[in-house]
């Protein structure tokens, strides 16, 4: 497996490719890999010739200096994990690599529309404007057919579609399943941070989702949201953050299960200090 370290080294490994006439398949990522990460190379490498995975802690989709502070950083373990995964190369560089005149000023502003303006476009300002400004420029370097992503981050998704398609980039974007744990949580870098307590309490917010889609054949929208939230800020160090029920194309909200083809519940709940996100579809 190569380890790219400058843009100068990714570009000429993924044009080498290109000119052998290769099939490429992209997967960002901010390290601290688990088997969430390992199931997007899997698919990565199951489609295409070749398969280039990015470890980058991107500095400007933080909007909380803190949580950029503590975000985990495992690149060596990260690399062995890759390596045994089958990835052909990672490109791991630091921010003066990607940004050499600096991240506080963002150089383009992005036209990302209505769904980078909700959940947590509305949480977390400026957030979706550093996920484009970094996906964009490895989309740029690298020049994939296919570009693998998550759907933990279900908005996220959204948000890159909406890039691709206003930047012109040619790309397929391809969503992947949630991994997840036995007990249902959802693989995320930022689980490492919970407590012993919190790590057990932490399963409840899918099980009360897992719940509310069974009962949603019964029940309102209204009433769905109302349960789920006051289930989960029920459990120990647990507060619901947001719980939106939306069209999972257009990411509005929906007041009837009817008004959309396809209905998404995207939640974000802090346990204790740690923000975790997830998300399970109502209707489709």
């Amino acid at each position: 497996m190569k380890i790219l370290r400058t843009v100068d080294e990714l570009t000429r490994h993924c044009e080498a490719l290109r000119a052998s006439g290769l099939s490429l398949g992209l997967v960002p990522t901010m390290g601290a890999l688990h088997a969430g990460h390992l199931s997007l190379v899997k698919e990565a490498l199951a489609g295409n010739d070749s398969v280039v995975v990015s470890l980058f802690v991107n500095p400007t989709q933080f909007n909380n200096a803190a949580d950029l502070q503590t975000y985990p950083r495992t690149e060596e373990a990260d690399f062995r994990l890759l390596e045994q995964a089958g990835a052909q190369a990672v490109f791991a560089p630091s921010v003066e690599e990607i940004y050499p005149d600096g991240d506080r000023q963002p150089d383009h502003v992005f036209d990302l529309g209505e769904v980078a303006e909700v959940m947590e476009g509305a949480m977390r300002p400026g957030h979706f404007q550093g996920v484009a400004q970094i996906v964009s420029k490895l989309m740029r370097m690298t020049q994939p057919d296919h570009a693998y992503f998550g759907e933990k981050d279900f908005q996220q998704i959204a948000v890159i579609r909406r890039m691709v398609a206003t930047e012109g980039i040619n790309v397929e974007i391809v969503d992947c399943p949630i991994i997840r744990e036995d007990d249902g949580l959802a693989l995320s870098s930022r689980n490492v941070r919970l407590s012993k307590e919190q790590r057990a309490t932490a399963p409840g917010i899918y099980a009360a989702l897992a719940d509310s889609v069974v009962r949603s054949s019964e029940m309102s929208v209204e009433e769905v949201h109302d349960m789920v939230v006051n289930r989960i800020n029920a459990l120990p160090e647990c507060e619901v953050e947001y719980f939106s029920i939306v069209d999972a194309e257009t990411l509005r909200p929906v007041n009837s299960w009817n008004e959309a083809k396809r209905v998404q519940g995207c939640i974000t709940v802090f346990c204790g200090p740690v923000r975790l996100i997830d998300n399970i579809c109502y209707r489709k």
